[in-house]
């Protein structure tokens, strides 16, 4: 194959994981690492946000979650905009509106203009990992090299996933919040340069009809959901948005039935095991990345923390979403889904209340409370990094063959609709107290979803073999 002058080799990629290779795939992966990192990194800085923008625990969940709600939108329809456009194409424009949208962040000056930047984020981010994951496959059509570069792409994320906050935290206590923004700028204008030198364009042979109306549906009745979380102290305006969500909700199933190419397939909704398997994908969402939002903060309010010590501390949590996977992968082989997700749950339930006796310790809050926290986050990790990675793989194996690839998308609608209703939730139960017994209700409610998810594991089956 040909490539360009300013290369000093010229290999096929598909033969040899040489320099090129690695360095398509770690191009191709950054797009991943972002798009984790803005995510993670953020949680550090959010109460410096409410000070800085005079915006309360509602108004800063709506940071998370107007990126969440916006990135579980477009990435249902990135898919089929990649395969009709280009997969590089998508790539460039997302990474495109990424750093624009990165850019108004920044400099946003109410928390209204921070919520549409951060959706901006999010539309920007499902374009550009899709764009990059799909280019993936043209980029290296050995199937050992593709296997390779996803497990970079993968190791990529995770370090986002486990390092983002500390990151987070030191480039807050240097620069300001402002900062974590800023930093996606020389990542994106690498990648700009680097994608049409790297990866070549492809599309699909036929194209997949997109159901705007039904997108629309699906993205107000989660975000009129969101919004009922939120307004939980308003019982007038809790019960209409939950109303308004619920009745959008049917529209989108009713829609969905009697259509040939439906985003979710009615098959899988009434499917028990896949059922299962999405209150698994909320309690986890909820019971640690939603957790992981408000942690900070709670670090600050019992522990006298700052954002950079804040930041370290979240290594707690953090790290074992980067070497634990691979251990529960080994750990579904061997004891079977039921047994296998049911004890990592076990750890989340575990973790919280323990987080949730650390936060009634105090005040004054001493260095046994703080130990208390620390275990109780270290449990909390280690549960989600043993669940986590493994669901999808579970959804895909245990739906029906027909209905495997939807099922994916499946997986991503629970993830980002648990962790945003989770945000939303926690952000309503917790307490503006000075101290960290205001957290209590946050963690125990955190111990109750994975209690739910604890007995939704009693639908999977023990096989961890067994396929449809």
């Amino acid at each position: 194959m040909t490539i360009s002058r300013d290369l000093s080799v010229t290999v096929d990629p598909s033969v040899a994981w040489d320099r090129r290779a690695r360095l398509t795939a770690g191009v191709l992966g950054l797009g991943a690492f972002l798009t984790q990192f803005d995510v993670t990194a953020l949680v550090v800085v959010m109460p410096e946000i409410g000070r800085d923008l005079a915006v309360g625990l509602p108004g800063l969940a709506w940071v998370i979650d107007a990126y969440s709600l916006a990135f579980t939108a477009a990435l249902l329809a990135a898919g089929a905009l990649a395969d009709r456009y280009g997969r590089r194409r998508s790539l460039l424009v997302g990474n495109a509106v990424f750093i624009t949208a990165s850019l108004a962040c920044a400099l946003a000056s109410t928390a209204p203009a921070l919520w549409a930047a951060r959706a901006g984020q999010g539309i920007g981010s499902a374009l550009l990992i899709t764009g990059a994951l799909a280019s993936i496959a043209a980029a290296f059509p050995d199937a050992s090299l593709r296997a390779r570069a996803y497990a970079l792409i993968g190791i990529l994320s995770g370090v986002a996933m486990a390092l983002g906050p500390t990151l987070g935290g030191l480039l807050a206590a240097w620069l300001g919040w402002r900062a974590i923004f800023l930093a996606n700028v020389l990542p994106c204008a690498f990648i700009a340069l680097a994608v049409p030198r790297l990866a070549g364009e492809g599309r699909a042979a036929s194209r997949t009809p997109i159901d705007w109306p039904g997108l629309v549906l699906l993205t107000c009745a989660l975000g009129f959901a969101i919004e009922g979380c939120l307004q939980a102290r308003d019982p007038v305006r809790c019960l209409v948005s939950l109303a308004a969500g619920l009745a959008l909700a049917l529209a989108f199933a009713w829609r969905q039935r009697g259509r040939p190419h439906p985003l979710i397939h009615p098959v899988l909704v009434s499917d028990r095991t896949v059922q299962a398997i999405v209150v698994l994908l909320i309690a986890v969402s909820a019971g640690y990345w939603a957790v992981l939002v408000y942690l900070p903060a709670f670090l600050l309010a019992a522990f006298g923390l700052d954002a950079q010590a804040a930041g370290v501390a979240l290594l707690a949590a953090t790290l074992p979403m980067l070497v634990l996977p691979p251990v529960g992968g080994r750990r579904v082989q061997s004891l079977g889904w039921r047994r296998a997700f049911g004890s990592a749950l076990v750890l989340i339930v575990v973790g919280n209340g323990v987080l949730a006796g650390a936060s009634l310790a105090g005040p004054p809050a001493g260095t046994p409370a703080l130990v208390g926290a620390l275990a109780g986050m270290v449990a909390v990790g280690a549960g989600a990094a043993l669940a986590h990675p493994q669901l999808s793989g579970a959804i895909v194996a245990l739906a029906r063959s027909e209905t495997a690839g939807m099922a994916s998308a499946v997986t991503m609608v629970a993830r980002q609709g648990g962790f945003a209703l989770g945000v939303a939730a926690l952000g309503v139960l917790a307490s503006t107290e000075s101290n960290g017994a205001g957290y209590a209700p946050v963690f125990g409610f955190a111990a109750v979803t994975g209690l739910v998810g604890l007995a939704a594991c009693r639908l999977l089956p023990d096989d961890a073999t067994r396929q449809r």
